[in-house]
């Protein structure tokens, strides 16, 4: 007989129960060719007692393989390997072992996508510093979630949750209609519209049907990293343009585009990530004429929009004369909650009914009921008295941290003040180090740039107290990269 106590790995460690930890060891010995079909097993008496377990788990490991076809069991006489099962090579059956498959790698090649490890950060520290996101503690959620537990509750609401979610529910495109024309002067209908998964979803999809390995794209350098690496998937060609005070440098993409073709210029006209510099009126006027003149389509990511303090916010190029070479992105991930992902997409009819049909090979739609409770928050106006007042108090606190950086870090640091957004891009002076600053294990900067030797201070979720512990933390850090640069103990 087959030393079955070999063949049976039992772990009592295991979070597996024991009953199938025994069936996956039969299971393995079948695949592996050392049972073969026909052989009998031993009773359940007798594997009970070889293994030290009780007869009834191994009755319940019998039971479980006699149902997936294993086994056939005769009551009384004999249990024995199914005669159905095919003819396998024997294999070395010293070894069988009860583990877990996708502990190994995937031998078979796969395409592979470099990931930024400043995306993934490890929040160990007590003072997170985001790049820019909303206070959730001022966010409506609760109104939020009263409406979607309104509509869960409604027959016909659950009967039609998901009917037309592929491209956003009907009543949540006919509110942001009549809401993008108040706020963005935006002329258009719900057949312009694409209700996304946020604004990334939308620049994955605006890129997968603009560009391609023939295709150019101009974006600004610095720029949003995660929206490079969706234009690099493409293949495309991708050129960068200096960005300054003043936004992206529309001189500079002239002359790109007179020496090459052009599909794409991707811009972040408010509050740019991550210098959050805002487009000049001069540069929109002249972005616009430009995308004219050499037909190339202008992704505009409006990311922040409601958050300008200095004065009202100009309004997008999408709002323009484009001729419909305007695509307009926008969030409300940063208005509520970076985990509530919601955003839109604003385009032609025929640009958005392809992106809707791209979305569903990947993404059939969206939470129905999520859409139609916010569409109620939207068409109540209680969005827009969240807008303003969270963004009296982000003006505040953005007012107060200028005032903590410039007291305490203000020989370390050199920024210029953002007029909107929810953070500040801080630059370090040379004698100090951003990526030593990063791996402190006293704070956790989610977003910085080696090449620029700078950091976004996300100010907005953060109240006064912890945004003075957090320029603490920092004065900490550079005061003891200080003392070792000057050797003082």
């Amino acid at each position: 007989m087959l030393p079955y106590e070999r063949l049976i790995i039992i772990e009592n460690n295991s979070k597996i129960p024991v009953y199938r930890q025994i069936a996956i060891s039969i299971i393995n010995a079948i695949i592996s060719g050392t049972l073969k079909k026909g052989v009998h097993l031993p009773s359940s008496r007798e594997l009970s007692k070889t293994l030290g377990v009780h007869r009834k788990t191994v009755i319940a490991s019998y039971e479980e393989l006699d149902i997936q076809g294993w086994i056939t069991s005769v009551p009384r006489k004999y249990v024995a390997v199914s005669e159905q099962i095919p003819v396998l090579t024997p294999q070395q059956w010293g070894n069988a072992e009860v583990g877990i498959p996708y502990e190994n790698d995937l031998k078979i090649p796969f395409r592979m996508i470099e990931q930024d490890p400043v995306h993934a950060p490890v929040f160990s520290a007590d003072i997170v510093i985001d790049d820019g996101h909303p206070d959730v503690r001022l966010s409506p959620i609760d109104s939020l979630l009263k409406n979607y537990r309104s509509f869960t509750s409604r027959k016909a609401a659950i009967k039609n949750a998901n009917t037309g979610t592929t491209q956003g529910t009907l009543i949540l495109r006919q509110e942001l209609v009549n809401y993008l024309s108040v706020t963005r002067g935006l002329n258009i209908s719900a057949d312009h519209i694409l209700v996304t998964h946020g604004a990334q979803m939308s620049i994955y999809l605006a890129s997968q049907l603009l560009l391609g390995p023939s295709s150019g794209i101009i974006i600004g350098k610095p720029n949003y990293p995660v929206a490079n690496k969706v234009f690099e998937e493409t293949n495309a060609r991708i050129i960068e343009v200096n960005v300054d005070s003043r936004g992206i440098d529309t001189d500079a993409i002239e002359k790109v585009c007179q020496q090459t073709k052009i599909n794409a210029v991707y811009v972040i006209p408010h509050h740019h990530y991550p210098t959050t510099v805002t487009l000049s009126v001069e540069r929109r006027v002249k972005l616009l004429e430009l995308s004219k003149q050499f037909s190339f389509t202008i992704i505009e990511d409006d990311y922040d929009y409601d958050y300008h303090y200095t004065s009202s916010p100009y309004l997008p190029l999408a709002s323009g004369d484009h001729h419909g070479n305007v695509i307009y992105i926008g969030s409300f991930s940063k208005v509520l909650d970076p985990a509530l992902r919601m955003g839109f997409m604003v385009a032609p009819k025929n640009f958005i009914d392809q992106c809707t049909a791209l979305r569903r090979l990947i993404d059939i739609g969206g939470d129905g009921y999520m859409q139609n409770a916010l569409a109620i928050v939207i068409k109540e106006d209680e969005l827009t008295r969240h807008i303003k007042k969270s963004k009296k108090c982000y003006h505040k606190r953005r007012d107060f941290l200028d005032a903590l950086l410039r007291e305490k870090l203000g020989k370390y640091i050199s920024y210029t003040l953002p007029t909107g957004g929810m953070a500040i891009w801080i630059i370090l002076n040379a004698d100090f180090s951003v990526i030593r600053l990063a791996k402190s294990p006293l704070i956790t900067i989610t977003r910085w740039d080696a090449e620029q030797n700078a950091f976004r201070f996300g100010f907005a979720s953060l109240n006064e107290t912890e945004l003075e512990q957090a320029v603490d933390l920092l004065k900490t850090e550079l005061e003891k990269e200080l003392r070792k640069k000057n050797r003082i103990p």
